[in-house]
């Protein structure tokens, strides 16, 4: 399938602008967002306050670092509009987390914030290849959750035909899909692999329908994903990038022309790299927790928001901005098996090299004693024949030997049929059931 690459009449002027151009931009849009958030948020003047910096402090862009972080925890202690930078009358709109471990983290939009997202996400399909006229099939949740309305306003933004489909519904997915032919679908990764599955349950070939390109976000997901999902589905999978503290999907997204990772948009968004222990600013190229801080957001400013994604920073390629690797996974997310640091994608990396097994796994944590045990709970493909029981064996035991060989932990595997691991409805896959805390010690 030719790669829809965008023309360079596609490109705004600053997607092309010179390295300096872009810091001097940062710089201005960054003293701008530090005096705001100072002058309307009392949690910022007073963190501000404590750690003996000013707005003023700002010289250079390295001067960031003399400045307080910002993390889940503080939104969820001034819950729910403690770090609005403006009145709550002038909001447009307010998405919230889940709030699944404590508190929801509300996140607000003043009508420019609204405009500059949509904006954004225009951007994002642009450069994965979307022409005005395209048609979105949009199958992120709507709601509270910032997936589907960002996607959906920024489709409209670029020009293109929206499909509101929202999660779930699978087999619903496949037949709009099949009847009203979209050129593109925006989904998690996890969820494309469900209605993948749909499809061949119906009897129909994934791989011949209309989509050319699928934009995937939400979720960490691996390089075998990407290939597995491009072989299947017949697309080219680029990744986008965002969180709802921040704003939503857009933050960055992939060049469909190099997909090496997902461009910033550092004219909105200016990214530092730390280790996630000491807080320490390190060099592009070295690994460690991705920060941001928002230089254009006028409801919610947000100063040096640690996301605890694990990645780096890259140099430009397609476009005059920086690039983050694979998200390789959440700080919060690594598992200490035996003393070993585990993240589920080295463990989808693994399963993805079966030829017999589809991508859905899921991580079983418990202990036994004093000893942490892990059971890698996978699943075969959808087949006409039924595997013997033998060869479900052999299996398992490739699968538990590859990763004793590459990530050095012993493990249970349990190779299950087709559709025994729970499908998500709306998206995110819920890939650890870590079951140590339920466990009397």
């Amino acid at each position: 399938m030719p790669v829809r690459v965008p023309a360079a009449a596609d490109l705004e002027p600053i997607e092309r602008a010179s390295r300096d151009a872009l810091q001097s931009l940062q710089l201005e849009r960054l003293r701008a967002t530090l005096t705001r958030a100072y002058d309307n948020v009392a949690h910022y003047r007073a963190t501000f306050d404590a750690h003996g910096v000013h707005p003023s402090d700002l010289k250079t862009l390295g001067d960031l670092a003399k400045f307080p972080f910002t993390s889940k925890r503080d939104l969820r202690e001034h819950y729910p509009f403690g770090l609005f930078a403006v009145p709550r009358e002038q909001l447009a709109r307010v998405h919230a987390s889940s709030g699944t471990t404590g508190k929801p983290t509300v996140v607000g939009y003043t009508k420019h914030d609204i405009e500059v997202w949509a904006n954004l996400v225009a951007r994002s399909i642009r450069a994965a290849g979307g022409r005005p006229g395209d048609m979105v099939h949009v199958a992120y949740g709507y709601g509270l959750f910032t997936g589907g309305l960002g996607a959906h306003y920024g489709a409209e933004r670029a020009g293109c035909t929206v499909v509101p489909m929202s999660g779930g519904q699978t087999e619903k997915q496949v037949q709009m899909i099949v009847d009203l032919r979209p050129d593109i679908i925006m989904i998690t990764p996890s969820y494309m692999q469900v209605v993948i599955e749909a499809f061949y349950k119906l009897g129909l070939d994934p791989s011949q329908t209309s989509l050319k390109v699928g934009i995937f976000g939400a979720e960490p997901w691996t390089e075998a994903m990407r290939r597995d999902i491009e072989v299947k589905a017949g697309i080219d999978a680029v990744d986008i990038y965002g969180l709802s503290e921040l704003m939503g999907p857009g933050v960055a997204s992939e060049c469909i022309e190099s997909k090496d990772g997902p461009t910033i948009w550092e004219d909105h968004f200016y990214p530092e790299i730390i280790d996630p222990v000491t807080g320490e600013v390190l060099p592009d190229g070295a690994d460690g927790e991705l920060v941001f801080t928002s230089l254009t957001k006028e409801a919610m400013p947000i100063v040096r928001y640690r996301t605890r994604d694990l990645t780096r920073l890259l140099a430009p390629t397609s476009r005059a901005f920086r690039r983050i690797g694979k998200i390789v996974g959440r700080s919060d997310d690594m598992l200490i098996i035996r003393g070993v640091n585990v993240f589920p994608t080295q463990i989808e990396e693994i399963v993805m090299q079966h030829a017999r097994l589809c991508g859905q796994y899921q991580l079983v944590v418990t202990r036994d004693g004093l000893l942490d045990q892990i059971e890698v709970r996978c699943e075969l493909h959808h087949t006409s024949d039924p595997v013997p029981e033998a060869e479900t064996r052999e299996i398992a035991d490739w699968l538990r030997s590859r990763i004793k060989t590459l990530v050095g932990i012993t493990t249970r595997v349990c190779v299950l049929p087709p559709d025994s691991i729970e499908r998500t409805a709306t998206g995110k896959a819920r890939r650890v059931i870590d079951q140590r805390n339920l466990q009397p010690s």
